[in-house]
């Protein structure tokens, strides 16, 4: 750091620019292992987002199975997940512009519509999609024309070759994870009712061939005790492996037929997580017995395997985070990502913990010194009659090779709060966070009591308090950075989108005085209405994190920011996807409405074509710099001028 130039913070130059952030960008989903050769998709934002598949055949070639236009994307639940899927070479998809499932044999030059047009079947999505003996397992979901979100269908269905469709199971709320035993025998699924979300009481179902059907574990008892059940996996044997959360933490069970609920390994550590989209994996069974697992602990995972003796065995793998962990032989296959690199198709041998990269991070031709490493940090919190008085982030000190802070000067901090609210910071190497810590900032990503990660007790901490311990705990977080010295408490901001963006806003209007500026990226505003007009999912997420709807009205109210727009004074900037269905436009232009009226300074960005989330190249850049663009404004600091941004509109 000896040729380091002091610079205020904020104004320091770095390569890691928005044009950076999205250049060949991809964000890996689900992995398939199909014999020898491994599938995976990418979600690409300089092809407008779209989901590409990509197959890695037997010699190592890598190429494209689905080529653009196509795009292998559900909206089952919205959040969509297992759009696609793989069986002896023969690839099955939803496409995401009709929602049709479509077939593709090898060797054929386009796909094939297995399902009728729009208009023979308005409203009909499908997910979870899962070979069965030469035809498919899936979710499907229908939408009545012009029907309500209590009117949509969640059905299992299988879907034979040629497009016969044979309903399996009916009734749930909710249905997901269908999956059919090696043998034929049995059928396996997760269901759920209103007002649950699946990680509060998903129950493990599974039918005979004679039509018997067995309740394995979870859903509510009689005395409303609940447990959770999420990733049931069949293996080889007939063994059938899920994760439940009644040891307090999503532990590992099987269950045997004849037999019941077997609890096979407890880490008090979460080894599963909420079952936001369709298809996760963290638990795959080896044909040899073994089965591979990934655990979370204080912020990160291990991969660990456990042997037919019961013993638990770490592999020394160079990851910290790993997903849609899937059997390969003798070994897995998953995405896996670091603090130093960006997520990674790798296959991990069983055995030895050998790494092999089937598909490498982006080459973005940077020192690793330019990567700010995360800490995790516990700090103290406000009890509110929870039991837990401490919550956690993960914060990223600014850093950058080429720049130092002035004498005696404390970075601004960036308050990040991740959306669900059932979800949890990845400890992964993310250029949408070293955009900010390369500038000089100090970016603190919250775990607040109702993340995951942490084990039952602290997710439901948040039931019913959700707009007051979130915004307890990151503003707590902000005072302990604060007051150990670690960052300007004159310059700390808020940000978040979705969930996120809610506790922005309402920290902003109900914990004022701490925060000197917020960015909110389609985040609720108005819990009634977003109570009142959501998607079937989240209709009734509400009922346990806020009160129970309409009979809690007041309550909703009461932690509404758009009922305390007259505490409205800090500077915020608001982005919004215009085809949002999650969180609709409406809400983001009621509090724009507010601030201008007001008189508050703020920027607004709508975006045509964007849903809940930003996937094209353009709108993600736009949103980074405009939010740079809007503190430099607001705390008075100057841009590199070599990046040319654009300076947003503050009104």
């Amino acid at each position: 750091m000896s040729s380091a130039q002091p610079l205020p913070h904020g104004s320091w130059p770095t390569p890691i620019t928005s044009e950076l952030v999205v250049r060949t960008a991809a964000r890996l989903g689900e992995v398939v292992v199909d014999g020898a050769e491994v599938w995976w998709s990418e979600s690409r934002p300089e092809e407008g987002g779209r989901s590409a598949l990509v197959r890695r055949g037997a010699d190592g070639a890598v190429s494209d199975a689905l080529p653009a236009p196509w795009n292998a994307r559900t909206r089952v639940h919205e959040y969509g997940g297992a759009a696609w899927t793989v069986a002896g070479g023969v690839l099955w998809f939803t496409e995401f512009a009709d929602q049709r499932l479509y077939r593709l044999d090898p060797g054929a030059g386009e796909p094939v519509a297995v399902t009728p047009e729009p208009e023979l079947a308005a409203g009909v999505r499908y997910a979870d999609l899962t070979p069965d003996a030469g035809g498919l397992l899936a979710v499907r979901e229908t939408h009545p024309p012009g029907g309500a979100a209590a009117d949509v269908l969640n059905e299992i269905v299988r879907i034979g070759p040629d497009g016969d469709v044979e309903l399996l199971v009916s009734g749930p709320d909710f249905v997901s994870d269908p999956r059919r035993s090696p043998d034929g025998a049995f059928l396996a699924w997760l269901r759920w009712d209103h007002p649950d979300m699946p990680w509060d009481a998903a129950q493990l179902v599974v039918r005979a061939a004679d039509g018997t059907e067995t309740v394995v574990a979870g859903g509510r008892s009689g005395d409303g005790v609940a447990e959770s059940v999420v990733q049931p996996v069949w293996a080889a044997d007939g063994t059938l492996w899920f994760c439940a959360d009644r040891t307090g933490f999503w532990s590992l069970f099987r269950w045997r037929p004849g037999g019941s609920a077997e609890l096979v390994l407890d880490l008090q550590a979460d080894i599963a997580g909420p079952q936001w989209g369709f298809g996760g994996r963290r638990v795959a069974p080896l044909d040899d017995g073994r089965v591979v697992l990934a655990v979370a602990r204080e912020g990160a995972d291990r991969l660990a395997v456990l042997g037919t003796g019961g013993g638990l065995r770490e592999l020394d793998v160079p990851a910290s985070a790993f997903r849609y962990v899937t059997a390969a032989g003798n070994a897995v296959v998953c995405v896996a990502g670091s603090p130093s690199s960006e997520p990674v198709v790798l296959r991990v041998a069983a055995g030895d913990g050998a790494a092999e990269v089937l598909r490498p991070a982006r080459d973005l031709g940077l020192d690793p010194a330019w990567f700010s490493r995360p800490e995790h940090v516990s700090f103290p919190t406000p009890d509110r009659g929870t039991g837990i008085a401490t919550a956690h982030a993960l914060v990223y000190p600014p850093t950058n090779p080429e720049a130092a802070a002035p004498a005696g000067g404390l970075p601004p901090l960036l308050v990040v709060v991740h959306g669900g609210p059932t979800a949890a910071a990845v400890p992964v190497l993310s250029l949408q966070v070293q955009y900010w810590t390369s500038r000089g900032f100090c970016v603190a990503d919250v775990d607040y009591r109702g993340s995951t990660g942490y084990g039952r007790r602290y997710r439901e901490a948040l039931r019913g308090n959700w707009g007051v311990v979130d915004l307890d705990d990151v503003v707590a977080c902000a005072r302990h950075l604060a007051a150990t010295g670690r960052v300007d408490p004159a310059r700390m901001a808020i940000r978040g989108g979705s969930a996120g963006g809610y506790t922005t806003l309402a920290a902003l209007c109900l914990r004022p005085g701490v925060f000197s500026a917020g960015a909110s990226h389609y985040g609720v505003a108005d819990l009634a209405a977003l109570a009142a007009d959501t998607h079937k999912f989240e209709s009734r997420y509400l009922d346990s994190l806020v009160a129970p709807w309409p009979a809690g009205a007041d309550v909703y109210a009461e932690r509404s920011p758009l009922s305390h727009v007259a505490a409205f004074d800090t500077p915020l900037a608001v982005f919004q996807g215009e085809e949002d269905r999650v969180v609709p436009a409406e809400q983001a232009e009621a509090i724009v409405a507010a601030l201008r009226e007001r008189g508050v300074p703020h920027a607004y960005r709508l975006f045509p074509g964007e849903q809940h989330g930003f996937r094209r190249a353009e709108n993600i850049r736009a949103a980074l710099d405009g939010e740079l663009s809007f503190y430099a404004q607001v705390w008075g600091f100057d841009l590199p001028a070599e990046e040319g941004i654009a300076p947003i509109e503050v009104r």
